[in-house]
């Protein structure tokens, strides 16, 4: 996973986008925030600049010849947990479905705004380097050994510290969104969170956000922590098993 980065300026982006205009004016904009913007302009030359390159996030459009963004991100979690941002033209489900089941933390719709565009960008890298306060009191996760970070939920042990998780003593590779969200859980067991609740947390929308991002995540999560681990509440949202 790529090293974590404290602000724009050591920002490492790559862009994979196959409209000149769109690239080069993304380019241009995200580098006026300070990024550091590697642009390319097919799915094949992205997967290379990413094998030969260590970035702190990356943008992929949808549609792209040689390898479409789809699958570019889905070579990417063969072997990384860095963001990614999926961006399609269509909002009609089909693209958003298709990069999130992939790995993709999250998705946008064109045409957006820069401004938009940038505060994806900072809300995935502020998870990327996300580190929680120990929950206190009745509200904590699971139990918690004496003088350790450590959340336990039956054989999911959650290293808070270390931002590491283990499931009956084996690592858990997850996202930072993924992280985050289990984060979210595991801080608040037997409570239902609703979808807008999870969005304004650990995705920081607000309430137009898409409750897409919300389930189609959780099912990930479900496949690595445990498909009961998460109880689905029809009408509200989820509730972490305790």
């Amino acid at each position: 996973m790529s090293s974590p980065v404290s602000s724009a300026q050591t920002a490492r982006v790559l862009l994979v986008e196959d409209d000149d205009l769109i690239r080069r004016s993304f380019s241009i904009a995200l580098e006026r925030y300070g990024y550091d913007v590697r642009a390319v302009s097919d799915g094949l030359a992205g997967l290379e600049a990413f094998r030969e390159h260590d970035f702190d996030l990356l943008i992929l459009d949808v549609m792209l010849p040689g390898l479409d963004g789809i699958g570019l991100c889905r070579r990417v979690r063969e072997t990384s947990l860095v963001p990614v941002l999926m961006m399609s033209a269509r909002g009609d489900g089909l693209d958003v479905v298709a990069g999130l089941e992939a790995g993709a933390d999250d998705y946008i719709v064109k045409p957006v705004e820069t401004y938009v565009l940038v505060a994806r960008i900072r809300s995935l890298l502020r998870r990327a380097t996300y580190s929680p306060v120990p929950a206190e009191g009745p509200a904590q996760a699971g139990s918690r050994p004496a003088g350790a970070d450590v959340l336990e939920f039956g054989d999911l042990r959650i290293d808070t510290a270390g931002m590491e998780v283990f499931l009956a003593g084996r690592p858990v590779a997850l996202t930072p969104t993924e992280l985050k969200l289990l984060l979210e859980f595991a801080a608040h067991p037997g409570v239902v969170l609703e979808r807008h609740t999870l969005l304004r947390d650990v995705w920081e929308y607000g309430w137009d956000g898409d409750s897409r991002v919300v389930d189609l995540c959780v099912q990930r999560l479900r496949r690595k922590v445990g498909r009961d681990r998460v109880e689905t509440v029809r009408g509200f949202g989820y509730k972490f098993r305790r």
